[in-house]
């Protein structure tokens, strides 16, 4: 009984040991997109915070506050994303070199970025992230993943709410 092909009272049982009534491939294809989803959610997690401590000018404060709160609402998502794959019966990243692999939210590594500019670019990517769990969530609709889906519809509304905060603040600013 081990391997991915037993079955347990009519459940199938992953190399992971894990009980799941979801195809093996759609286990695979869900795991592959909440890896590419977790590695996304670093890179914003990651830029949010370098935004926040390198923010300077006359609305320091206010836009430091804003992305300590963003940056702890996306952060709070990873062990979310990566426990979901695992209840599954799949594995999840493993190390930054993984999480560079897949990610597909672009650093910055610019030694001066302007306070418009960063809520800008966190707006744009905030929105990318929307873009890539609905197509998560398309993923576990065809996989009838129903739990990983419930997930993925608050994480839309909360990525929906920072990408319309940056958005009032940086409009005609």
């Amino acid at each position: 009984m081990g391997t991915a092909n037993a079955t347990r009272a009519g459940k199938a049982e992953s190399a992971t040991g894990a009980i799941t009534d979801l195809e093996r491939s759609g286990v695979e294809e869900i795991a592959e997109a909440l890896r590419r989803l977790l590695a996304d959610v670093f890179a914003l997690y990651v830029k949010t915070k370098n935004f926040h401590w390198h923010m300077t000018g006359p609305h320091f404060r206010d836009y430091h506050l804003l992305l300590d709160e963003q940056s702890a609402q996306i952060f709070a998502m990873t062990d979310d994303v990566a426990e979901r794959a695992r209840k599954i019966g799949a594995t999840t990243l493993r190390s930054i070199g993984d999480i560079a692999r897949h990610q597909r939210i672009k650093d910055n590594d610019s030694e001066s970025v302007g306070p418009r500019e960063m809520l800008a670019e966190l707006r744009d990517d905030n929105l990318s992230l929307t873009r890539s769990l609905r197509a998560t969530h398309e993923i576990c609709d065809r996989h009838n993943d129903v739990a990983t889906a419930s997930l993925i519809e608050n994480w839309i509304d909360e990525s929906e709410r920072r990408t319309w905060f940056l958005t009032e603040i940086t409009r005609n600013a």
